[in-house]
């Protein structure tokens, strides 16, 4: 059976909270910053004067913007090495359970606890050292993200200003994480503020994928891959 311990490393949770660095876009924004800044100060929010309502995958989008595609690519490699190194040691720890089960019954009781031993040593140090690697990979994943959702937020104000919406609703999280339960495909702005942002970014796609990275669960239109107690939210065929 293939151990949890070989699943890519950046399959970790994506844990930036969308609306707080939303905030912040909006604050810079507001402010006539159009850039990043690492201690925006407080501002008014910008309140839409038209009366549309529209919805956004804040996530999905952080991960289809050319920016971000080069960046988590460049991620993905960097942590490949890493990946490697753990899933070695998963296979030696898979090679000593096998040899235990094979050969208990053949083995004195000081081979069978030596080699149970070795057995537990090695697993708990795999389990240290993949903690820290998923930590590593989710702290350098909400770094990239926070650059870039703080640089997409005045991109959204415009884009909403710009068409005629009141309200966009952030459909990153299912419901009931987020208020909104179900949502029709042409009310998602998430592709045209990305072509937005992306024509202003001036950042190039990347050559290396034929479509950008997204997080696990995410697909294009719809809400994140939901637990079964809660209401579908897909959107219909």
């Amino acid at each position: 059976m293939t151990s949890k311990y070989t699943r890519f490393l950046l399959a970790t949770a994506f844990v930036v909270s969308v609306a707080a660095l939303a905030q912040t876009g909006t604050a810079a924004a507001a402010s006539g910053g159009g850039g990043a800044a690492s201690s925006p100060s407080p501002a008014p929010a910008v309140t839409g004067t038209g009366t549309k309502v529209g919805t956004i995958s804040m996530e999905q989008a952080i991960f289809a913007t050319n920016e971000g595609r080069r960046d988590f690519e460049a991620l993905s490699k960097k942590l490949e090495p890493k990946q490697n190194e753990l899933k070695n040691q998963n296979d030696e720890i898979d090679a000593l359970k096998k040899q235990l089960n094979a050969q208990q019954d053949k083995l004195n009781d000081d081979a069978k606890a030596n080699l149970v031993k070795q057995i537990e040593t090695k697993q708990k140090s795999l389990d240290r050292q993949l903690q820290d690697a998923r930590e590593d990979a989710q702290n350098q994943q909400n770094e990239i993200a926070q650059r870039i959702i703080q640089k997409l937020g005045p991109v959204l104000i415009k884009y909403a200003a710009d068409n005629g919406f009141g309200v966009i609703m952030d459909t990153s999280q299912p419901w009931p994480q987020s208020p909104v339960v179900w949502w029709g495909e042409a009310v998602d702005v998430t592709k045209p503020v990305v072509d937005l942002y992306n024509a202003q970014s001036g950042v190039p796609a990347p050559a290396t994928s034929a479509a950008p990275p997204k997080p696990a669960g995410a697909k294009p239109g719809v809400a994140p891959a939901k637990p079964t107690t809660t209401p579908k939210t897909d959107q219909p065929k």
